[in-house]
């Protein structure tokens, strides 16, 4: 099982998993413990979600200014 998860989580670099966490952390108030916790498929799956929705948001509040300038 050790080797799944290494696989599961060779394409990230160290230095992008504590820049994660700390964003995480920062940003959306996820512990350190919730993080270390999930599951490396979780944490991507988790990951993914936020960044969709942070673009959703980001096309809404565009949307909601160009409305605004007409």
């Amino acid at each position: 099982s050790s080797k799944f998860f290494w696989l599961m989580l060779s394409h990230d670099t160290l230095m992008n998993h504590y820049k994660t966490n700390f964003a995480l952390m920062q940003h959306h108030k996820y512990s350190l413990t919730e993080l270390e916790h999930m599951y490396p498929f979780e944490r991507e799956i988790y990951t993914s979600l936020l960044v969709k929705f942070l673009e959703e948001e980001k096309a809404r509040r565009e949307q909601e200014n160009l409305r605004r300038k007409l």
